[in-house]
């Protein structure tokens, strides 16, 4: 085999192995799909997807673009430019903080009332930050 051959074989393998490594399993693919199909119009139309990022156990591991590292104003702006997340009493920026609590509380229940599951735990979205130009904590 010549050596562009090799080359292109070794990558095509790297990918393969990439996409191996960060694709969700089976179960969390299904779940993820479950808030898809049985949440609000309101969940299905929020800007940001909710999705299982692993099963283990009991424990559900449910994607988020917010925690104590990275605050809701940060993926608030993100996801509507408009609002002036800067004004902590700013109407619009407070009816967005209740709705993206709203949705996401929805997304924890729908997970939560699945056969097997008892319980979620939130991961932070480091990919859909960066994607958006957020800073993500190295922890």
């Amino acid at each position: 085999m010549k050596k562009g051959h090799w080359i292109l074989l070794i990558f095509a393998f790297l990918v393969a192995l990439d996409w191996y490594i960060r694709a969700p399993d089976g179960r969390s693919r299904e779940l993820t799909g479950i808030i898809h199909e049985q949440g609000s119009q309101e969940l299905k139309d929020y800007p940001y997807q909710f999705k299982v990022l692993k099963v283990e156990g009991d424990t559900a591991y449910l994607s988020t673009p917010r925690n104590v590292q990275v605050p809701a104003l940060k993926a608030l702006g993100a996801m509507f430019p408009e609002i002036n997340t800067k004004d902590a009493n700013n109407p619009d920026f407070i009816a967005a903080e209740k709705r993206l609590a709203r949705v996401q509380s929805e997304a924890q229940e729908i997970v939560k009332t699945q056969p097997g599951i008892k319980s979620v735990q939130w991961t932070l979205d480091k990919e859909w930050l960066k994607r958006h130009f957020i800073e993500v904590p190295e922890k």
